[in-house]
């Protein structure tokens, strides 16, 4: 139940997953965003199953691979923001918005997935419950329960404002607010 509330917390409070989810939603709308929404969080939950079994510990060990995610990670970031600030500022003409490959391997450089799966794995995992295998496959299956409701709600807003957003300079200031807002996650990355 611990782990469950954490999951939920952890999935709902803003960050760049939820940013993008927005930005989804805003574009394209609902059914459209949930691809965006699957893959979110599959991808976080593949991530909770492979963080604790070791590779969390590998790549925080190595500080040249750390540097390179921080990096490559804060590079990605501002690709996607430049994409969400710069996209069509023509409603009818709504872009595909990220997919479910694109948003599930996202989060491998998303700062917050990192932070989340090696937070879970140091505070829930524990010697006395277990299969570490059977310990990280329930983490991840519950992260995803998790997730994909409380995710699910930065989708819907986004949609919910994509009515107001009917003018080609309303849509365009949200697109740029979106994109800003993710590209300023990158303090988290390179600080």
């Amino acid at each position: 139940m611990a782990f469950l509330l954490f999951a939920v917390v952890a999935a709902v409070t803003p960050g760049p997953s939820n940013i993008m989810l927005t930005a989804a939603g805003a574009q394209a709308g609902v059914l459209r965003g949930l691809p965006c929404l699957f893959g979110a969080a599959t991808g976080m939950g593949a991530m909770m199953f492979v963080v604790p079994l070791g590779l969390g510990s590998l790549v925080l060990e190595r500080p040249l691979v750390l540097k390179a995610l921080h990096w490559g990670g804060a590079a990605f970031l501002l690709w996607l923001s430049w994409k969400i600030a710069t996209s069509g500022s023509r409603i009818d003409s709504a872009p595909d918005p990220v997919g479910y490959l694109g948003a599930a391997i996202f989060q491998w450089v998303n700062p917050k997935s990192w932070l989340v799966t090696a937070s879970a794995a140091g505070t829930f995992l524990s010697a006395e419950a277990g299969s570490p295998i059977v310990q990280a496959a329930s983490l991840a299956g519950l992260f995803v329960l998790a997730a994909l409701p409380s995710c699910f709600l930065w989708l819907a807003f986004g949609a919910a404002v994509q009515h107001v957003l009917h003018s080609r300079r309303r849509l365009r200031i949200f697109n740029i607010a979106m994109g800003a807002l993710l590209a300023l996650s990158i303090a988290l990355i390179v600080r």
